[in-house]
């Protein structure tokens, strides 16, 4: 069962549009959104949520149409957002005060509960915070009041390493509890190499891939050799290449071929960081091809 279904969504601004975006996120998995900034991460986020109209597509979260049962599915999402969009002069129990009458599941055991494991007071102002204790407090929020489908934009950015570790064993623990979901919205491809269960690439508005992690890491591989093994057969195995005198080091998803053609060259596993650098490359050399 998916939790969300994203068909066909289209949005246009000046300088950008969302083109036929679909994806799905299945019950039980994260799903890391991974692009560059720009690439559409946060402008597919707010459509999903209808803070952003779309032209055109379907959004179905739970089974349900996001068009016309909008009332009852954000009840069941919660959200976490960079900037955290919280009235900044108010402490924490008159911001949980604004929001908790929206959700008719909200549960004051697990706020208090969350706020203790988080180290936040209810009197602290929320303009007092840091950064880092904005994202707790607003992780606190969201998982106060049952949500099924967690939806995070950019969640770990501009966090030190401590908190973005302790924010990982969070999602972890939620998704422990069954029948969750979550889409995760960042540039941070490390975190998602320690908790993803699935890949979601976006590129200049336009989904790149959908792959189940372990499964796109395993066909990707590091290659390092000597620079006389390059020549316009062997280059053209690379999705991104670079060499000096002494070394190249490229990315392939043809890597049994690489090592019959290049003997002696080594292969390492690929992170989140290189595919995604490797599919950025590659997107631009086919632009540069179609254009010459």
């Amino acid at each position: 069962m998916n939790v969300l279904e994203v068909n066909g969504l289209c949005k246009s601004y000046r300088n950008f549009a969302l083109k036929e975006i679909t994806f799905s996120v299945p019950e039980g998995c994260i799903a890391g959104f991974i692009g560059v900034n720009g690439a559409g991460k946060t402008t597919t986020l707010r459509s999903i949520l209808g803070l952003a109209r779309p032209s055109a597509g379907q959004i179905r979260v739970f089974g349900l149409d996001m068009a016309k049962d909008a009332k009852e599915i954000k009840d069941r999402i919660g959200v976490v957002f960079d900037d955290g969009q919280f009235y900044m002069e108010l402490t924490l129990k008159e911001m949980k005060n604004v929001l908790a009458p929206a959700y008719s599941s909200w549960s004051e055991q697990d706020f208090a509960g969350w706020l203790d494991r988080f180290a936040l007071l209810p009197g602290q102002r929320i303009c007092e915070l840091s950064k880092g204790m904005r994202m707790k407090f607003a992780l606190a929020l969201a998982l106060s009041h049952k949500a099924e489908l967690l939806l995070m934009d950019e969640p770990t950015s501009g966090l030190d390493p401590l908190i973005r570790e302790e924010f990982l064993h969070v999602l972890t623990d939620y998704m422990e509890q069954g029948g969750k979901g979550v889409l995760f919205s960042t540039h941070i491809t490390s975190d998602l190499d320690k908790v993803a269960d699935m890949l979601i690439m976006i590129d200049r508005g336009r989904i790149v891939f959908q792959e189940e992690k372990d499964a796109l890491m395993d066909s990707y591989r590091i290659v390092k050799g000597d620079p006389a093994l390059l020549d316009d057969e062997t280059r053209r195995l690379f999705m991104k290449l670079e060499e000096n005198g002494f070394v190249f080091t490229g990315i392939t998803k043809e890597a049994d071929y690489v090592m019959r053609r290049m003997p002696g060259v080594l292969l390492e596993r690929a992170a989140v960081e290189d595919i995604m650098l490797a599919n950025l490359s590659g997107a631009e050399a086919a632009e540069k091809q179609r254009g010459a």
